[in-house]
């Protein structure tokens, strides 16, 4: 197997006549190349993905004539920047990817990221509503908490925002949080199921350690939730300036997409997704944009899990994510507004 069991779902054989094109923009960079090799290269990738269009400024005609080398029927395009290249690589598009960015570097917060990231998501938001209005947007651009209301800012001003079509993909906090509780309990990661909600940043990130049916001790609690919101750090120290987590983030990139797809094309019921999406659980804390299990459908979002019942940790942990969130998408609708 190329990828994980978490891909290796059953399709049925006529879903390939169904199956979708995928964009990926930022496709040559450091989470774009495995990103897209995962979408090409999983075996049942021809049954959900038709066309695999790649965008990036530089290198993507060379990393789509490499992934088109891979044995699945999956067609592979690579466009880079010039004129209307753009445009021909999001026409048509069902889904769309967007980790394209710069990374975070050691000392630099996804915060630190902003001035940058912002402008970049901002105009291929721009692009993807005259290109392709009905897509699915997977954000994965950070900082997420400001990106995703950056682009549905930009939608809104084109009249083609449908909330149900935005995600701010925030599957790595998951994986990671499964992968490190399994470490402590010595259970498989892929068996540790947890629940994490609020934001994909730091302090904004909230692990529901109460409902994963393990018990903790309180030394436990605390250095799993510490780790679970600065697991990235741990990935931007180990490669020594190089670079940040972008296997890892590929790895949860690709879950999702694959699992958006499958509600989409399948129509398969029943799967649950972590992503942080305009939603109403935290609105009466002034945020209109939060992460929790989202249930997805084919036309996106189709349910938006609440919290359900939390620790008074977890509830002290929620009091300091709220506010750190309310500046992020303030500085995200801000940004916007005033460009």
């Amino acid at each position: 197997m190329l990828a994980s069991k978490v891909f290796a779902r059953s399709f049925s054989s006529s879903s390939a006549q169904y199956a979708k094109k995928v964009a990926v923009l930022g496709a040559a960079g450091g989470i774009g190349q495995p990103l897209s090799l995962l979408l090409k290269a999983n075996p049942q990738s021809s049954q959900l993905v038709s066309q695999l269009s790649l965008y990036d400024l530089h290198n993507t005609p060379g990393v789509a004539a490499d992934l088109s080398h891979v044995n699945s029927a999956t067609k592979v395009a690579g466009y880079k920047a010039g004129e209307g290249n753009l445009e021909k690589a999001l026409h048509g598009a069902d889904v769309v990817v967007i980790p394209a960015g710069v990374p975070r570097k050691p000392g630099m917060t996804r915060d630190d990221l902003f001035k940058t990231n912002a402008g970049i998501v901002r105009d291929l938001a721009d692009v993807c509503a005259r290109s392709c209005p009905n897509a699915h947007l997977l954000i994965i651009s950070n900082p997420v908490n400001s990106t995703v209301p950056i682009v549905a800012e930009v939608l809104k001003k084109h009249g083609v925002y449908n909330p149900k079509r935005l995600f701010g993909v925030t599957t790595l906090d998951v994986v990671r949080a499964s992968t490190f509780v399994g470490q402590v309990k010595k259970v498989d990661p892929e068996e540790a199921k947890v629940t994490v909600v609020g934001g994909h940043s730091g302090p904004t990130i909230v692990p529901l350690l109460s409902q994963t049916g393990f018990s903790f001790t309180e030394d436990e609690l605390k250095a799993l939730t510490h780790r679970i919101q600065y697991g990235g750090d741990e990935v931007v120290k180990a490669k020594d300036g190089t670079g940040s987590a972008t296997l890892s983030m590929a790895f949860a990139g690709a879950r999702f997409t694959f699992s958006l797809l499958d509600a989409i094309v399948n129509k398969k019921k029943g799967m649950v997704e972590p992503s942080y999406v305009q939603s109403p659980v935290m609105k009466s804390k002034g945020l209109d944009f939060f992460a929790t299990n989202v249930e997805l459908g084919p036309e996106g979002v189709e349910k938006i899990h609440g919290l359900g019942e939390i620790s008074e940790f977890e509830e002290e942990l929620l009091a300091e994510a709220v506010p750190e969130l309310q500046k992020n998408i303030k500085k995200g609708l801000d940004f916007v507004a005033g460009h």
